[in-house]
């Protein structure tokens, strides 16, 4: 079984030395955060991601983005954000598929704030640490846009984690066609998280078998743009599946492929 990619506060101690990554917008990061905390990019590492010149196939231009945070592979990272998780999850899902450890600090900032004895442990980096990247070695793969439409007839499981508007199309987003994929199985990400937490491994298994995910499944977790299914992914992995993809372009990319089935309710 992958180990927990969602950490607990009180946890964090456990870990020994780490990276401290830290999420949330500027104004926030400016506003007050700890000491050694690094701050992520996250607007540009979003767009490059979306970009065909630096998705995650440019593997040298993530290998500069991620070590030009200090990471080069030899610590753990602990990635906070401001409690919604998303963006959170985001980071993570990037740095373990390049094969980096790293873990949500499950709370984000509101659970932290007045903590600041639990991360004491955070190390200074350098901005010039090499990184080498491994990717698809982390506990949760990518799947693209062709792959997941060759693999509709088969055994695996699709997680929609949006939301129930978004599921039956009744909101488009930014899409020109809304509604989900055949087969897809619905659990917003809301009911992953309890308090502003993702719930503890039991509670998840239990809701992902009644949504339709049997032990030992197949899944590819997705959203409309990548950070609830990110969260759906970890959740996924939390809950004890050890075969997990997500979808990280999510349903705006297949959307805009015609050729693409989507079921409208």
């Amino acid at each position: 079984m992958s180990r927990d990619p969602i950490i607990e506060p009180a946890d964090v101690p456990a870990l020994g030395a780490f990276v401290l990554l830290d999420v949330r917008d500027p104004a926030a990061f400016e506003a007050g955060h700890f000491a050694r905390a690094i701050r992520v990019p996250i607007e540009s590492w979003e767009e490059a991601a979306k970009d065909r010149t630096t998705s995650f196939d440019n593997v040298a231009w993530w290998e500069r983005a991620v070590g030009g945070l200090g990471i080069d592979g030899t610590l753990p990272a602990v990635i906070c954000d401001d409690g919604r998780l998303t963006d959170a999850a985001r980071i993570w899902f990037i740095l373990q598929y390049l094969g980096a450890e790293a873990f949500i600090l499950n709370g984000g900032w509101p659970a932290i704030a007045i903590r600041s004895d639990l991360l004491t442990a955070a190390q200074e980096t350098s901005d010039t640490a090499p990184f080498q990247a491994h990717p698809g070695t982390g506990p949760v793969g990518l799947v693209d846009r062709q792959t997941l439409k060759d693999e509709l007839t088969s055994s695996v499981r699709i997680f929609d984690a949006r939301t129930a508007e978004e599921f039956s199309g009744d909101d488009l987003r930014r899409n020109a066609r809304g509604g989900h994929l055949p087969g897809a199985h619905f659990v917003p990400h809301t009911r992953l998280l309890d308090g502003g937490r993702v719930r503890p491994a039991g509670e998840l298994r239990d809701l992902l078998s009644d949504a339709g995910f049997q032990p030992g499944a197949s899944l590819v977790t997705h959203c409309d743009g990548g950070g609830r299914a990110a969260i759906a992914a970890a959740a996924a992995v939390r809950a004890g599946y050890d075969d997990v993809r997500a979808y990280y372009l999510s349903f705006s990319d297949w959307a805009k492929d015609e050729s693409c089935p989507i079921v409208r309710d």
